[in-house]
């Protein structure tokens, strides 16, 4: 059921620009795509129409009208982030591009890098000066540096400055130790050298694509004449989590569009430390017709919004006017503690509540989160194996794990270094004994352990018989499990007969051939199979952007090259299957951002170790500043510990906020008198939950 405020949004002249801004939870995105059905049912052409967001995953609300049933056949509304628009353009006009941009070799092809490409060339370039005592006083895994010196690119590129000023801004803003000028010295240094290998040999990283894009592509006639035309109406949302040069193109672009709809959420910006600019977006309100606002609330419920008024005031009191105190029969309904002197307690009593809210209360599983500032392995382990022996589904969604850590993509990768034994790559034995227990439906540890020992050859890299184990052994191990160890043991051997084939076609076929059989561990695992998807594509990506920069005398293998850049700590690009999870019915697991960029309500929060300070310090990056390299901070201006306190605090408040806004029913906070490390810690939430109780 619409609102009038709703429909007047909706149905608005198809001449009109406006800007919808309003807390989270007050239906802008849903009023957003009702308009987009509206053009449509207007005769709007489907392809006349463009949706942008910050990220491809925000479509999603679009995707699912587009795709229905009661839309009609024609074309089809174009989604896309500011990104990949600058793709598109630079794909088809490249010509025009390369000739302006500097390229050193306009008549090739561009080779567009992907996040895992990008570090892998940037890998290339560093490890030489790391090797001669570049960095000596960071003390951080290579994957980080490298991505971070890519952050900086990306940030020039995404507020607007020259790639040489990054050092420059970085050492003005820094009041420490004189021997960190040095790194960002070489941090300037590595980025500099890495832009000009990308312009040498036509590589495009994100950086490029989107500098050309904004210095080249759009100030030419030809290309803004072609995307005008082409998108006579464009609906934008969560425009607060996007960057600034996409805010400076839309804000050129909007006269010359027929209608727009630009939608901001209040209170927002959580993707700060990607380069949002919630600032910028919302001065884009300057040129649009009509500015309306939202403020019926149709998640939150009362109770709960006065406990975030309470929690943003304490936090960050300068942004937030004092409310009146919340009394006790307030916060009873909507927020519940539960304490534990040690990490593993606090984890039980969250899983025995939640076996609650299930079993009596009758809350689906779909409906509870459970959040915390990081998400490493151990606690995912820990949460799932206590949800499932309570008979309970759960799913987790880390986007920075990397593909090396799935246990699948372990699997996948140590049967590629059996089936290519040129490559010199040796798998240890622990590592092929858990392959054989994911690859072998019903396999156990230990006799997987058992079997390893006894057929594999590590010094070669080779796989014995099953039938030449002593029959005791046998028996041990199970007949039924030594045919399926034989099965696998036989397919690698065949291929090694054929011709050396890339790695993903390798991986497509040992999965369907073998691994998602019957008797086998990919089967009936659809995580599996979803691993094993964006793996697949994350080799193919990487041999798409190695082969043309190829020498064609050069011998190297790139299966090996992948793997080897793996097994270097580059992390995975982001793949929009890994947010999708088939089990809907499931209590997800996933970091407090995260959970806010999936941008929906659920109605039980769980808020695991209120006490820690992950909650509201950021991330030490010793190579690049989120706030520095922003176009928000005067170049020059040192940063110092009040400007952390004063940053730290604030994205706090915008964090409990945006999540107690995505909350229906009810907040339960975890605490423990030591953390996982055994320290007692008090952190800036766990403070204001204080105040708010005490009414200060």
């Amino acid at each position: 059921m619409l609102t009038v405020d709703q429909s007047s949004i909706i149905q608005a002249p198809l001449n009109t620009r406006m800007f919808l801004h309003g807390p989270a939870g007050t239906g802008k995105t849903s009023a957003a795509v009702e308009r987009m059905r509206f053009l449509l049912e207007s005769g709007i052409p489907a392809d006349h129409i463009l949706i942008l967001t910050p990220q491809r995953t925000l479509q999603d609300p679009y995707l699912n009208l587009v795709h229905s049933p009661e839309t009609g056949a024609g074309g089809e509304v174009t989604p896309a982030t500011m990104g990949g628009l600058a793709r598109r353009m630079l794909d088809l006009f490249w010509p025009l591009a390369a000739g302006l941009a500097g390229v050193d070799n306009p008549e090739r092809p561009p080779v567009f890098l992907t996040l895992e490409t990008a570090q892998y060339y940037m890998a290339h370039l560093v490890r030489p000066h790391l090797e001669q005592g570049w960095f000596e006083t960071v003390v951080m895994d290579r994957n980080r540096l490298f991505s971070q010196i890519l952050d900086n690119l990306n940030k020039s590129a995404m507020i607007g400055f020259p790639v040489d000023e990054i050092g420059q801004r970085l050492s003005a803003a820094w009041n420490g130790e004189p021997a960190q000028l040095r790194v960002y010295a070489d941090a300037q240094a590595c980025a500099s050298e890495f832009r000009q290998y990308c312009l040498e040999h036509n590589l495009l990283d994100f950086s490029l694509q989107l500098e050309i894009f904004r210095r080249v592509l759009w100030n030419e006639p030809v290309v803004r004449s072609y995307l005008v035309r082409s998108y006579r109406h464009i609906i934008y949302d969560n425009i607060e989590e996007d960057m600034p040069v996409a805010h400076d193109i839309l804000r050129e672009w909007l006269p010359e569009c027929e209608s727009a709809l630009l939608v901001y959420d209040e209170d927002a910006g959580y993707r700060r430390f990607l380069g949002a600019d919630p600032e910028s977006a919302h001065s884009l309100g300057e040129v649009c017709d009509q500015v309306v606002r939202f403020d019926q609330g149709f998640v939150v419920n009362p109770n709960l919004q006065e406990l975030s008024q309470g929690l943003a005031h304490a936090l960050a009191p300068e942004d937030n006017p004092k409310p009146s105190p919340a009394s006790r029969e307030t916060l009873e309904p909507v927020l519940e503690f539960f304490s534990s002197r040690f990490y593993p307690g606090m984890l039980d009593a969250t899983c025995d509540e939640i076996q609650k809210l299930i079993q009596e209360q009758g809350v689906p599983a779909s409906e509870i989160v459970i959040l915390s500032p990081y998400l490493g392995d151990s606690l995912r382990f820990s949460l799932v194996n206590r949800l499932e022996a309570r008979g309970i589904p759960a799913r987790s969604h880390r986007p920075s794990r990397s593909l090396r850590e799935e246990p699948a993509s372990q699997c996948l990768l140590t049967l590629a270094a059996l089936a290519h034994p040129g490559w010199g790559i040796h798998p240890a034995r622990p590592d092929l004994a858990i392959t054989l227990v994911q690859a072998i439906e019903g396999l156990d540890l230990i006799r997987a352990q058992l079997l390893t020992e006894i057929v594999y050859r590590g010094r070669e890299g080779k796989l014995t018989t099953f039938e030449q184990i002593r029959p005791e052994m046998q028996e041990r191990i199970s007949y039924l499990f030594g045919e399926r160890y034989t099965q696998l043991k036989t397919w690698l051997e065949d291929y090694q007969r054929e011709p050396a084939q890339p790695l993903d076609h390798f991986l497509r076929r040992i999965f369907g051939e073998i691994l998602s059989q019957p008797g086998f561990g990919f089967h009936s695992n659809l995580d599996s199979a979803r691993v094993a998807a964006s793996l697949i594509e994350s080799v193919q990506k990487f041999r798409w952007a190695m082969e043309p920069t190829l020498d064609p005398d050069t011998r190297m293998d790139i299966g090996r090259e992948y793997l080897a850049m793996l097994n270097d700590g580059v992390i995975a690009a982001q793949y929009v299957s890994a947010w999708t999870d088939s089990r809907q019915d499931a209590v997800l697991l996933a970091p407090a951002y995260t959970f806010l960029m999936s941008n929906r309500p659920v109605d039980v929060q769980f808020w695991l170790d209120a006490g820690s300070s992950g909650w509201h310090e950021r991330l030490f990056q010793p190579l690049t500043h989120p706030y520095v390299l922003s176009r928000h901070w005067p170049v020059g201006r040192t940063w110092s510990d009040a400007d952390e306190v004063l940053a730290n605090n604030t994205s706090l408040a915008r964090l409990v906020t945006g999540l107690l806004r995505r909350c229906r029913r009810k907040i339960y906070a975890g605490l423990t008198d030591l953390n996982e490390g055994g320290y007692e810690q008090r952190g800036a939430l766990v403070r204001s939950f204080q105040r708010v109780l005490q009414g200060k």
